[in-house]
């Protein structure tokens, strides 16, 4: 078995991350042939192909799913003793960041740090994904960096920073008959509603509070997301209730108006959540730092 080399150790992560020899060899600064020649030598020391070319890019064996967290754990640990998370230089970098979402913050979040990353940092890229129920072993694994909203099952193993808060308003059609600038609970319990089931949203806790305080609203339409919520509401006589950002930027969009429910409604934080693997890591870091900097403290101030 050939001698190990910890400057191995991070050519082996980045391959396993972006499941690409080249993808990694941008991340980290280096030729791909250079790249290429490190990762013959760990497969000669593991006797093992460790990554394998498949439809959807380098795949690991599963020698190197069983290997990955040891070695991610080593880089973290000799980063740790030497004092320093590494350097990341965002204006030189070219790679791409994995953030789990909520349709909600692709919607309000996600233009805003799009343009941010173009004017500072223009060779990032961004890939969205849903949060899900495998968010959790996604986030641990390393193929997703954040994981950004209401997500309290992301709490035991995660560090986590709140953003800012939401609180929630209602949705009507510009054009509503019997709806002007104000809403009244008798009007609200009169016409028919859109209830919106997402994950990550903190949507649960409308239907919580609704059902403690006895307000029944007479649902007409269940959708699984916000993204065409607000084309239903202006085409329709329907209300629907959103937290507060995304109601004011659903309303620059369409033609449907923001009024504030004739009942209180709870906030709840918007956090980022990022596994203890990688609270090191200098890219995360930076993402993390970049996205406090743009998003918080904004919203509700609570």
């Amino acid at each position: 078995m050939a001698k190990l080399d910890l400057d191995w150790l991070p050519v082996f992560v980045e391959i396993y991350k972006t499941q690409s020899v080249s993808r990694a060899a941008q991340a980290l600064g280096m030729e791909q042939a250079s790249a290429s020649l490190v990762l013959n030598k760990l497969r000669r020391h593991f006797d093992d192909p460790l990554f394998c070319r498949t439809l959807s890019g380098m795949s690991p064996t599963p020698r190197a799913q069983t290997i990955y967290p040891d070695l991610l754990e080593a880089i973290l640990r000799i980063e740790k003793a030497r004092g320093t998370a590494g350097l990341f230089m965002p204006q030189q970098a070219s790679r791409e960041f994995r953030i789990c979402m909520t349709d909600i913050s692709e919607i309000v979040l996600l233009p805003r740090l799009i343009n941010h990353l173009q004017t500072i940092a223009p060779g990032l890229v961004i890939a969205g994904e849903k949060i899900s129920p495998e968010s959790r072993r996604r986030l641990e694994s390393g193929d997703v960096d954040l994981a950004v909203g209401f997500t309290p099952d992301l709490e035991a193993g995660f560090y986590q920073q709140a953003l800012f808060a939401q609180d929630f308003v209602c949705l009507a059609s510009s054009d509503h008959p019997r709806i002007g600038a104000t809403l009244t609970l008798k009007a609200f319990l009169a016409e028919g509603h859109i209830q919106v089931i997402a994950s990550g949203t903190g949507h649960s806790i409308v239907d919580k509070v609704l059902a403690q305080n006895k307000v029944e609203r007479r649902i007409v339409l269940r959708v699984p997301s916000f993204l065409g919520v607000a084309r239903i509401v202006a085409q329709t006589e329907f209300l629907v209730i959103v937290p507060r950002q995304l109601g004011m930027a659903l309303a620059q969009q369409e033609r449907v108006k923001v009024l504030e429910p004739p009942f209180a409604l709870p906030s709840y934080k918007v956090k980022q959540h990022w596994h203890e693997r990688y609270n090191l890591d200098a890219a995360n870091i930076w993402l993390r730092k970049t996205m406090d900097g743009l998003f918080s403290g904004q919203g509700l101030d609570v």
